[in-house]
């Protein structure tokens, strides 16, 4: 158990190993501020149990274990995506085929496509920075990651091959993916 105090919480991370006395006598001595509570490990019933008496009189706060991105699970799409169709995912969208132009996909995680993205791709519409777009053949109008947007300039054609799209410094940079670059 490690437990340090912030400036409006008492931050706690519970590795497994604690006992309901350990966390009572712990957290006793200390102010009555909001518990933020992260679980690195396999927790007791009885441990839950106390924490739970506690958050009810200071407040609680569960916290992810760190290092830990939650990405709740990958969606996979076996065909070309048409006009007028969209797909919206809590996690990370891959698609075996085409995003045709007109249609959507919307993923809080990254976007693979095999295939060629002329459609609209929304990667990390949750706010995350670090999703990515990765594609076959990148012809999209407009692409999204987290809240930053950008657009194809007119009349220009990327490379023929793979790319990944990814947020760098605030923007978002095309990458040629799986080819040796030039130095």
């Amino acid at each position: 158990m490690r437990l340090r105090a912030t400036l409006n919480a008492l931050a706690l991370r519970l590795d497994g190993n604690e006992t309901p006395e350990m966390l009572q006598k712990a957290l006793a001595e200390l102010p009555p501020l909001p518990l933020q509570v992260e679980v690195a490990g396999e927790v007791s019933q009885a441990v839950l149990e106390v924490l739970l008496a506690l958050g009810r009189e200071r407040g609680l706060q569960l916290r992810p274990k760190r290092g830990e991105r939650y990405i709740p699970y990958t969606e996979v799409i076996d065909q070309t995506l048409r006009a007028g169709t969209r797909v919206e995912s809590p996690g990370t969208v891959v698609v075996l085929g085409d995003v045709n132009a007109g249609a959507e996909v919307v993923a809080a995680g990254d976007i693979i496509v095999v295939g060629k993205l002329r459609g609209l791709a929304h990667a990390g519409a949750g706010g995350q920075e670090e999703a990515t777009i990765w594609a076959l053949r990148l012809e999209a109008k407009q692409i999204r990651i987290a809240h930053h947007v950008a657009q194809a300039p007119e009349g220009q054609t990327g490379p023929r091959g793979p790319e990944r799209a990814r947020v760098v410094e605030g923007r978002i940079v095309l990458e040629a993916w799986g080819r040796r670059q030039a130095p």
